[in-house]
């Protein structure tokens, strides 16, 4: 029998290779080769999902129910959303008053 034990390794014979660094010239061409031969980059292109909106603000305005509703009435009509009118309604009161606005 040997003197060395079975299922063993040697660590010492053990190496490691640096990797070739990847040239701009190298990637372009294994892309176009990928590419010719069907495959395609489908990595995320960024953050995907809904856009953040600039309206982030929230007003609570409990109104009378008839005013509620006019202000209701009014959007649908403009096919707007009631957001807008409220907008809309400051900057006029501020205008009026000769107040400015932040917008």
């Amino acid at each position: 029998m040997s003197e060395q034990q079975p299922f063993s390794v040697d660590i010492g014979k053990l190496r490691t290779a640096a990797k070739p660094e990847a040239t701009s010239q190298v990637i372009q061409t294994s892309d176009v080769a990928g590419e010719r031969l069907g495959f395609v980059n489908r990595a995320p292109k960024g953050r995907g999902g809904r856009q953040p909106s600039p309206r982030t603000g929230q007003v609570h305005a409990k109104t009378l129910p008839h005013v509620a509703e006019e202000i209701s009435a009014e959007a649908k009509r403009r096919g707007v959303v009631q957001g807008v009118l409220i907008e809309e309604a400051w900057a006029l009161y501020c205008h009026q008053n000769g107040l400015e606005t932040g917008g």
